[in-house]
């Protein structure tokens, strides 16, 4: 069989004609496919782009998370968290990206991809622990890089650099305690060298 690349504007209309009226918006940028599609469709996208001739995307090779709120600044509007999905097919040698976003976002909830994928159930998790967005139909939803007991989730771009609580030994009691942040939050500013000849360089 013979391995070949699609280019992105041939791609594009294979994913039309696969998805219809499920493609809320698709572009190419940087020589690179894009796909944006709703979040109660995202399954049903998922199946056909793994499944249908001509896409076969087999690989799911990364899933993360976004926080949009600082783009409603630069004239983005829209829910505030998303995911995005890389997806590959080694079988046509092509690539596709694929971004939903959460409806609510109070909640942000989207439906898990890893009865698709298998590679979803870390990726999931890790959106889950950083960013808050429950993947509905994960089978094993919890943390996995802060700790068990941690509050909040720390790439929320209103989390606190310092975060809410800090955890110590304490001798008496023998244990590990947490309590709240004690040092004072304060704005670091980087210092920017510019002499001449810095560091050896002509």
């Amino acid at each position: 069989m013979t391995v070949y690349a699609v280019n992105p504007e041939a791609l594009q209309a294979v994913v039309v004609a696969a998805l219809g009226d499920k493609v809320r918006h698709i572009g190419v940028a940087r020589g690179e496919l894009s796909v944006v599609v709703d979040a109660a469709v995202l399954r049903h996208v998922a199946l056909t782009l793994r499944d249908a001739p001509g896409c076969q995307f087999e690989q799911l090779i990364d899933l993360c998370g976004v926080d949009y709120s600082d783009y409603k600044g630069v004239g983005r509007e829209g829910p505030r968290f998303g995911v995005v999905l890389h997806l590959l097919s080694v079988s046509l040698n092509q690539r596709l990206r694929v971004r939903v976003a959460a409806p609510d976002d109070s909640l942000p909830m989207l439906p898990s991809v890893t009865e698709v994928w298998n590679s979803a159930n870390w990726f999931e998790r890790e959106a889950f622990d950083l960013f808050g967005i429950v993947f509905e139909g994960h089978d094993d939803l919890r943390r996995i890089l802060t700790d068990y007991g941690f509050i909040g989730h720390p790439f929320r771009k209103d989390f606190p650099l310092s975060g809410h609580v800090e955890m110590r030994y304490d001798a008496e009691n023998r244990r590990v305690v947490y309590q709240p942040v004690t040092i004072e939050p304060r704005e670091i500013t980087p210092r920017i060298i510019r002499e001449d000849n810095y560091g050896g360089l002509h």
